[in-house]
């Protein structure tokens, strides 16, 4: 069974955690709708991208 020889301290716990950190989604504000969307994502309900239209939108 492995046993840890030396405690590990709070410094290099903490360099181990800190890949562990939640980020915030990158919300904008849609031009044409107002509505709030994902940025460099398509749009499924218009099919936008870019201010083009990439796909056919959904109903």
């Amino acid at each position: 069974m492995a046993v840890p020889k030396r405690k590990t301290t709070p410094s290099r716990r903490g360099k181990r955690r800190s890949h562990n950190a939640l980020t915030a989604v990158n919300w904008a504000e849609d031009q044409n709708t107002g509505e709030p969307v994902r940025r460099h994502h398509i749009d499924l309900k218009t099919g936008m991208y870019k201010g083009r239209q990439v796909i056919e939108g959904k109903e």
